[in-house]
């Protein structure tokens, strides 16, 4: 055994609790507006937590991947995010009296301003957080929030910086008792993961395509279906990990040491 712990993380609730492709949606966090979807997310985690209830592996469920976009209606959509975490816990602990929950803030995960009173004496509080100055008023609000009501406050998502930066940040949250996941853990032809993937030749051209606006998108400039395929099959070998290079300065700013 590698000693390592799963946290199952629902990124794209049914319906969509973002209101960006975050998760899959239409554009509109749905999960909050529609009811079908509101049941279905709420079966969906129950079913969840049937199934792993035993398991020792699983160290957490995070209910809900930053919901509630800065881009959507807050006023509106703030005061539901909690009620709607308070019915998945309750289908949770119907079943499931083992597992932490993780409770991730509305706007990217950053806002704690819709949480009130702990509910569940079994959970934690996520934010995310990228790129901000690693200085204290960047946790202040997080740490209030712990302090205030004596439960446990994780980090779930930041990095995607330099080593510098990671390190000052990740001994920002250390230093106010704070856990992290810093991500990603593998990704393309970068220096900011623990494993970097090596580019395949052709590999722009997939990109290109990935990016351009599909409204003004011209199929005649798209590369053939075989070549596309190629290029593609390429990165899925290039992705496996004795391909791919171990960032020794990453793993080494986040205090940790490269094999």
């Amino acid at each position: 055994m590698a000693g390592l712990r799963v946290i199952i993380d629902l990124h794209a609730a049914p319906g969509g609790q973002t209101g960006v492709n975050h998760d899959d949606g239409t554009g509109f966090p749905l999960t909050f507006y529609v009811p079908r979807y509101r049941q279905l997310t709420v079966a969906l985690w129950r079913a969840l937590a049937v199934h792993y209830s035993n398991e020792g592996v699983i160290l957490a469920y995070d209910l809900l991947n930053e919901p509630i976009s800065p881009y959507s209606d807050e006023d509106y959509l703030n005061p539901r995010l909690e009620p709607l975490y308070r019915e998945i816990v309750a289908a949770i602990r119907g079943v499931d009296t083992n597992h932490l929950v993780l409770l991730a803030g509305a706007q990217w995960s950053t806002s704690f301003a819709v949480f009130d009173r702990p509910f569940d004496a079994n959970a934690a509080y996520s934010y995310h957080k990228f790129w901000a100055k690693p200085t204290r008023d960047a946790v202040q609000s997080y740490v209030n929030f712990s302090n205030r009501w004596k439960v446990p406050v994780v980090i779930g998502e930041t990095g995607e910086y330099d080593d510098s930066w990671n390190a000052a940040f990740r001994g920002l949250n250390e230093r106010f008792g704070i856990g992290w996941v810093f991500w990603p853990y593998k990704s393309l032809d970068t220096g900011t993961a623990v494993v970097s993937i090596p580019k395949p030749a052709g590999w722009d051209l997939i990109a290109d395509a990935g990016s351009g606006d599909v409204k003004t998108l011209n199929p005649d400039s798209l590369p053939p279906r075989q070549e596309a395929l190629t290029i593609l099959n390429a990165y899925l070998g290039a992705a496996k990990f004795e391909n791919g290079r171990v960032n020794g300065s990453y793993l080494n700013s986040l205090g940790l040491a490269a094999p």
